[in-house]
């Protein structure tokens, strides 16, 4: 039975060591426990209240007053409340009920409606923000993992020529000054690793923050995904979709019916709300028990709301230049950001698995030529170099590339 549990636990190891993560499940647990996303879920749901809060009538207010808690000598007798008690009660009652006139219940309503869509346009729009930083971060984090893969190769070889070096000095076969440019270079590139390792780790901390994943590690990426073609996934009508999915766009749109339902409410204001009476009166006048009815009316003389409806037609106006403006700077950033996306994959078809593949065999070539005395020493460094900074430019343009791309994700508001 031990036996058994002991492969089991081993088993089990195994999987979890060899645990990736993908991009899409990062997105997947991001959606699920992201506490920014979960909070912000309350606004559209606070948006929902609001709505069912402002369909209810003003509540009726009631009003007693005149009640006298002694008689004095004048007083008049009248029939008793209840037993022998109330023959000089008097007390007055009141009921009122405000009534809205023109629609206004109703064009706050649709206000609050409108208010509703901006606030989960709000929440679209936060997902797509953090997604696309999710996604940013994970594709550097790739050209990282590359680089950190290339830059540990290239420690171990210069800790290897080091101790060589170090032998050939003390067997004077070379100069102290070959050994201390190996030192020098060894330590140059130390210090490259624990700062790619240093800017990792705060990717990946923004990553566990993301995706809620508390043992994320740089190993555990499957970054493959971050270097693919991405340009036949736009599509050619891409200005066109600006207007359908773009949520700045939406936004806007929706300012705009916002405003044109606040004129309309700014205009029904115009119309002056009654307000209904029922009273009753007990010994207050010539009857005993009197009940009457009122209705109460501001007289629209001297206040017609013209300055609040001009505001509102002003309003409107703003909105729709807000668009047009809006739309231009979308359109013309999507297309920007479209070309640069075409140059980068230009640039990036000249550089080939094959030219990767030959570069690395080539620093092992320089090596042999090295320990033959073929080529020097600076010779050997200068091409190490010249070859770390080809593949530095070469990941950070797949870097600009990936980020290009996901920022035109987000413009356009949809994956393509």
């Amino acid at each position: 039975m031990r036996f058994y549990i002991v492969i089991l636990f081993f088993f089990v190891a195994s999987l979890s060591r060899a645990q990736s993560y993908s991009l899409a499940q990062l997105e997947a647990s991001f959606l699920k426990e992201n506490y920014l996303l979960l909070a912000a879920k309350f606004d559209v749901s606070k948006a929902e209240a609001e709505i069912v809060q402002e369909k209810v009538w003003a509540n009726p207010s009631l009003a007693v007053s005149e009640v006298n808690l002694w008689a004095n000598a004048g007083s008049e007798t009248l029939s008793p409340l209840f037993g022998s008690y109330g023959k000089t009660q008097q007390v007055s009652v009141e009921l009122e009920q405000l009534v809205e006139t023109a629609g206004k219940r109703k064009k706050r309503v649709a206000i609050k409606r409108l208010e509703h869509r901006m606030a989960v346009y709000e929440f679209e729009e936060l997902v797509r923000e953090l997604r696309k930083e999710l996604r940013q971060h994970f594709h550097h984090l790739a050209t990282l993992k590359h680089s950190q893969t290339q830059l540990v190769d290239m420690v171990k070889l210069f800790q290897q020529l080091e101790k060589q070096y170090q032998r050939q000095v003390q067997q004077e076969n070379v100069s102290k000054a070959d050994y201390n440019r190996v030192h020098n270079e060894l330590l140059r590139m130390q210090k490259d690793l624990a700062e790619l390792e240093a800017d990792a780790e705060a990717g990946l901390s923004t990553l566990r923050v993301l995706t809620g994943i508390n043992d994320l590690e740089i190993e555990k990426l499957s970054v493959a995904e971050s270097f693919v073609s991405r340009t036949l996934l736009v599509p050619k009508d891409i200005t066109n979709l600006i207007a359908e999915q773009n949520i700045g766009i939406k936004k806007q749109s929706t300012a705009i019916e916002m405003a044109k339902q606040h004129l309309e409410l700014e205009k029904a204001q115009r119309t002056p709300d009654v307000t209904l009476q029922l009273g009753y009166d007990r010994g207050g006048n010539i009857m005993q028990d009197f009940i009457g009815l009122g209705v109460q009316v501001d007289l629209p003389v001297f206040n017609r709301n013209k300055g609040n409806i001009q505001k509102a037609k002003h309003q409107i106006d703003q909105e729709h230049l807000t668009y047009t403006a809006l739309q231009r700077e979308l359109e013309q950033t999507v297309l920007r950001c479209r070309n640069q996306l075409l140059k980068y994959e230009n640039v990036l078809n000249q550089w080939t698995d094959g030219m990767e593949e030959g570069q690395d065999g080539m620093i092992d070539n320089y090596r042999k030529h090295l320990e033959n005395r073929q080529v020097t020493l600076m010779e050997f460094m200068d091409y190490v170099q010249s070859h770390r900074e080809a593949r530095a430019a070469f990941l950070d343009l797949w870097q600009d590339y990936n980020n290009t791309f996901e920022e035109l994700q987000y413009l356009i508001g949809k994956d393509f």
